[in-house]
């Protein structure tokens, strides 16, 4: 975008015909030279070359074809630099867990706002997160995210997610205030504050399919909670869009 293709072409053949090995013996700095396998850039031999040319260089290759550090698989490169700064192996920053990940947002709530006004809208959505806030504290459910109007969260039991969705429901009724939620148990990967996985998906368009005040979830989640007492009507089963096959959809009809 910044120059002629002549010219870059000029600089690129340039680069590739430029021989530093005569001086490479002078460097003194720590080194360490990572290369990708499959690069068709720079060949192999050149890159191991390179690496017995530095006095003491660390020589590191991974798979894949990315000619560019910052693209393709950059978390194996990262690990690669770290050890080599540190001296140690990164720590995984991610945890695989079992949970039941529920999702919340209002029903209608751009007419709402339309009709209510920015500040009057304002005051209403801070009513509606602290409501939903107090119910996740008493159901002991971890909030993940909040984006717009719609709660994200997830809970180590699915009887008590249920109950804490459907407790939700109830309590931001008589602001005059409708939601909708959708709720699956699957294997959740937690990064940090994040949160991520199929369970994930899964759940997110489980609530979107959810009607007004409808609290909506999977046969998974129906199944682990059988003989809690919570009852379900068949809602038949769907597609959910990006997940694959047909998923069986029940709504709590009581808790």
């Amino acid at each position: 975008m910044s120059t002629t293709p002549s010219a870059a072409a000029a600089t690129l053949r340039w680069n590739l015909q430029f021989n530093m090995g005569p001086v490479l013996s002078a460097v003194q700095a720590r080194t360490l030279i990572v290369h990708r396998t499959g690069n068709r850039l720079i060949d192999l031999e050149s890159a191991r070359a390179t690496a017995k040319l530095i006095s003491g260089a660390q020589y590191a290759e991974l798979p894949g074809d990315d000619d560019l550090p910052y693209v393709g698989d950059t978390d194996a490169m990262l690990d690669v630099i770290q050890e080599f700064l540190t001296g140690a192996h990164a720590a995984p920053d991610f945890d695989r867990s079992l949970a039941t990940v529920l999702f919340t947002d209002i029903v209608g709530s751009t007419q709402k706002a339309g009709q209510l006004g920015d500040r009057r809208w304002r005051y209403l959505l801070d009513e509606h997160h602290a409501r939903i806030r107090r119910q996740l504290d008493r159901f002991r459910g971890h909030e993940v995210d909040t984006a717009g109007d719609g709660f994200f969260a997830t809970f180590d039991g699915p009887a008590r997610a249920i109950r804490c969705a459907c407790a939700m429901r109830d309590a931001v009724r008589d602001i005059g205030i409708e939601i909708r939620a959708g709720l699956h148990t699957g294997e959740v990967e937690f990064r940090g504050t994040a949160a991520i996985g199929l369970a994930v998906h899964v759940g997110a368009r489980v609530a979107a399919l959810a009607q007004a005040s409808e609290v909506l979830v999977t046969s998974t989640v129906q199944m682990l909670v059988l003989g809690s007492g919570i009852g379900f009507a068949d809602r038949g089963r769907h597609r959910l869009k990006g997940v694959p096959d047909q998923w069986q959809l029940f709504a709590v009809e009581h808790a």
